[in-house]
């Protein structure tokens, strides 16, 4: 699949976000790294996906949580409270992006039996 000419502007966009984000982050949150962060993360997304489909993403039932913690996350960036911040957005992101990660292995939640095995010996380990 080739993408258009926006959409490579847009994953541009949202790849330096991420940085701008990460590089807030590593340096003691501050606060106007993450705030450029948020715009270039927000514009690439909006380049990358059309408008319409991009309300529709942040707008759907399921996702209103997430999008509240998005968007109180910016907030809270103008508020001077990047640390909160971060945790407010990466609940945020669980929301959005918790569906997706059931494809990559490294980020599915460990089995319950990892955590029941050493309170229990009735637990059988080849069977599984």
């Amino acid at each position: 699949m080739w993408l258009t000419d926006m959409q490579k502007i847009g994953v541009r966009l949202t790849s330096r976000g991420a940085l701008f984000m990460l590089l807030g982050v590593m340096l003691f949150f501050d606060g106007a790294l993450l705030a450029l962060g948020n715009i270039l993360f927000l514009g690439g997304l909006f380049l990358i996906i059309d408008p319409q489909k991009t309300f529709y993403f942040f707008a759907r039932k399921n996702k209103l949580c997430g999008t509240a913690c998005f968007l109180g996350g910016i907030l809270l960036v103008f508020l001077k409270w990047p640390a909160i911040r971060v945790l407010v957005e990466m609940f945020g992101f669980s929301i959005f992006f918790g569906a997706y990660a059931l494809f990559c292995p490294r980020l599915r939640p460990a089995p319950p039996y990892l955590f029941c095995r050493s309170h229990s010996s009735n637990y059988d380990i080849s069977a599984l």
